[in-house]
């Protein structure tokens, strides 16, 4: 449960910074949620909607990115900065198309999954029990996605030479990351 209350405050994070909330701040009388009442499924922005159902990242493999296992679809890319060989580009394509693939499942049946929460509220027909299964099936997609993303980096990062990564870092404007 703790899990898909974390997810929830997960997806909603960037929807408070995209309309600028800050703690503390008030707009007059309107809420930072003022206008989100009208949206499809309240809990998500039609940009994350499109994002869900185009497989993108959306910032769930940050851990592997930021550490030194470049994603996929940046290192195709970086291909040519990179000299990836041609079994490297031909095995990132593989890895990325495999990925995305996935995500894609993935998001559409989060996208699903969200509206059915939404529903449950919407139609005043939640009840604890439904809610903390509508909760569980959210977390578990959101981990499977995030997974997929992660997994595809991991792959990706077992392609490319040290002196790659390295190179890949850098043209993404990273820091050099402290390695264990």
């Amino acid at each position: 449960m703790r899990l898909a209350l974390l997810v929830l405050l997960a997806l909603a994070q960037p929807a408070l910074a995209q309309h600028g909330h800050r703690h503390g701040q008030n707009h007059g009388h309107a809420t930072p949620y003022a206008g989100h009442e009208t949206r499809a499924v309240k809990a998500l922005s039609p940009e994350q909607i499109a994002d869900l159902r185009a497989g993108r990242g959306m910032g769930l493999a940050l851990a592997a990115e930021l550490n030194g296992y470049p994603g996929p679809m940046h290192v195709l890319e970086h291909a040519a900065d990179l000299a990836l060989s041609d079994d490297q580009a031909a095995r990132t394509r593989a890895i990325e198309a495999a990925m995305r693939a996935e995500a894609v499942a993935l998001g559409e049946r989060l996208v699903a999954e969200e509206t059915a929460l939404d529903r449950l509220f919407a139609t005043r027909a939640v009840t604890p029990q439904s809610l903390a299964g509508a909760l569980r099936a959210i977390g578990a997609t959101t981990a499977a996605l995030r997974e997929a993303h992660l997994r595809a980096h991991l792959a990706v990062a077992s392609l490319l030479t040290p002196e790659q990564i390295a190179a890949y870092d850098r043209l993404r404007g990273y820091a050099a990351p402290a390695r264990p």
